[in-house]
């Protein structure tokens, strides 16, 4: 219990359980519905609390010291409890969703937690691989992040009772926002300070995981493939290896795809009514886009 208190407290974006809400509150008038159900509170809760599990594995796989500006869970507590604490918080998780006893979504969040373990595999099986498409990468991106968050809207909508196609047209919202945010913190993650990431910058590069600045810049930059196949071994080599992601153009590629990816995410809205709670679904995904400008 200290472990998941510990990072539970240390804050983070609470995005997650922000679009269930937002989506029940913007689906409800199509249904007649006047106030979040029981259903809709319990789904925000267990979506933040898979997302968290899924941080405290990712940190113990990716030996990350450092979660949200504070030490990790695995370096208060050691690997053991981590693993345990994710574990527990992971099966807690499907117990409260089993309770809710609407099976089209269990079978929608199990597939997700099924969907993280997919993501880490391929992370793992590519690192260091300088042939790595896009496409693998967007594919590896919705396993780790656009997965969960695509389940998150789409299991809003069918807990405020819409008809398939507008919980399809969620879930397309969901997982393309996902994607957009996926792209904007890989680009983060070479623009921003280590004191703004609450992580080291460019940590992903380092530890062999090619994001999309790289893969775009892998394109231009033969010296970049060299010194990521030599897996970084020379002093200064990652260093130089950011620099030339930087200058390569590779950031600006990934900012026109994170802007594609959010235009397609706000195209999806457009079956919802017009409300206070679609404009800020709208807004949510302007305001991952300003995390970029």
């Amino acid at each position: 219990m200290s472990a998941a208190e510990q990072i539970f407290s240390a804050g983070g974006k609470r995005m997650r359980p922000a679009l269930v809400f937002l989506v029940s509150r913007a689906t409800l008038e199509l249904t007649g519905l006047v106030e979040l159900t029981r259903e809709h509170r319990r789904l925000a809760e267990i979506i933040e609390m898979i997302h968290t599990a899924s941080l405290i594995h990712d940190d113990v796989l990716d030996e990350s010291d450092m979660r949200r500006g504070q030490e990790t869970v695995h370096q208060l507590y050691g690997t053991r409890v981590a693993v345990l604490a994710g574990d527990f918080m992971f099966a807690q998780s499907s117990w409260y969703l089993a309770n809710l006893e609407n099976l089209e979504v269990i079978k929608l969040i199990s597939q997700v937690i099924k969907d993280f373990a997919s993501g880490e595999i391929k992370q793992a099986s590519s690192l260091f691989d300088c042939d790595v498409k896009l496409d693998e990468y967007l594919i590896k991106s919705y396993y780790k992040t656009a997965s969960l968050i695509a389940a998150s809207t789409k299991g809003a909508a069918i807990f405020s009772g819409v008809n398939s196609d507008i919980s399809e047209q969620m879930y397309q919202y969901g997982k393309n926002l996902g994607l957009s945010f996926q792209v904007v913190d890989d680009i983060l993650d070479f623009t921003q300070s280590a004191e703004q990431l609450g992580k080291p910058a460019g940590s992903d590069l380092a530890k062999g995981n090619l994001t999309a600045p790289v893969i775009f810049a892998l394109e231009n930059e033969p010296k970049l493939r060299e010194i990521i196949e030599s897996e970084f071994c020379e002093t200064g080599s990652l260093n130089e290896a950011i620099e030339l992601v930087m200058n390569s153009g590779g950031i600006e590629r990934a900012r026109v795809l994170a802007k594609q990816k959010a235009d397609e995410a706000i195209q999806c809205l457009q079956c919802l009514p017009q409300s206070a709670f679609r404009l800020a679904l709208e807004g949510m995904v302007k305001f991952n886009l300003e995390r970029i400008d």
